[in-house]
């Protein structure tokens, strides 16, 4: 489970993220929708241990991602908004070395690696380098990198960004598997097809701000809109918003 308790962060005179607080559950898919600059992308980090909050608590599993970095990081997958291949390394070797950064090996290891290659549908790029790839094949690869060692939380920021539709298919239905099997996952979006699709809950952030949260039903239901497209214009045009 995730959580986070009024986070603010600045940078130099712009306020990224100004007293932010929801919860992401397990077994739930939550979607922190917002335009861009919105600062979900800040929120994420702040989650997983890359920025610290000028204040409040970024806490995964009950433990501050501020005060406890190494051990979020092992209750969490993350793929950032920077991809970060190495084109030298093969997309099998980037899952291992991954794995082995989270103490996994042997037949352990093995047994993972090629079970998410199956998965993510890697077998044609699997002995390749990364330098060369497309989109659809670093993002896979990069899934497989957060997900090596089966983290209970996985965090996914735009996680079908440029993607073409054959790859955008591929991670919606990992993301419903990862539910499925129970994983808190919490994702960002400004794509209204992908929140609609996946989401059990929205997170909307504007400003730096949560102007709206509930099911994107609920959504509907407050702002008086048939489509969420159209709830998520009225909400960040106005400075209230709709807090549940």
């Amino acid at each position: 489970m995730i959580e986070v308790r009024n986070l603010h962060k600045r940078f130099g005179a712009v306020t990224a993220v100004e007293d932010v607080s929801f919860a992401a559950a397990d077994g739930v898919v939550t979607g922190l929708l917002g335009p861009n600059g919105a600062g979900k992308t800040t929120t994420l980090r702040m989650l997983y241990t890359l920025v610290k909050p000028d204040r409040g608590a970024a806490l995964v599993d009950g433990i501050d991602a501020a005060e406890r970095p190494m051990d979020v990081r092992r209750a969490i997958g993350v793929l950032p908004d920077a991809r970060g291949l190495y084109p030298r390394l093969t997309a099998r070797e980037h899952a291992r070395y991954a794995g082995e950064l989270h103490g996994l090996s042997g037949a352990a290891l093995d047994k993972r690696v090629d079970e998410l290659i199956a998965l993510l549908d890697m077998k044609d790029i699997a002995n390749r380098r990364a330098e060369g790839f497309s989109q659809g094949e670093r993002m896979k690869v990069a899934l497989a990198r957060a997900l090596v060692h089966n983290p209970r939380n996985v965090l996914l920021d735009e996680p079908t960004n440029g993607l073409d539709v054959m790859s955008t298919r591929a991670v919606r239905t990992l993301i419903r598997r990862l539910k499925e099997q129970g994983h808190c996952v919490l994702f960002s979006s400004h794509v209204m097809q992908e929140v609609a699709a996946l989401c059990d809950r929205i997170v909307v952030i504007a400003r730096g701000r949560v102007v709206a949260e509930g099911s994107p039903d609920e959504l509907r239901t407050r702002t008086g809109k048939e489509s969420l497209e159209e709830a998520f214009v009225s909400v960040i045009g106005t400075d209230q918003g709709l807090m549940q």
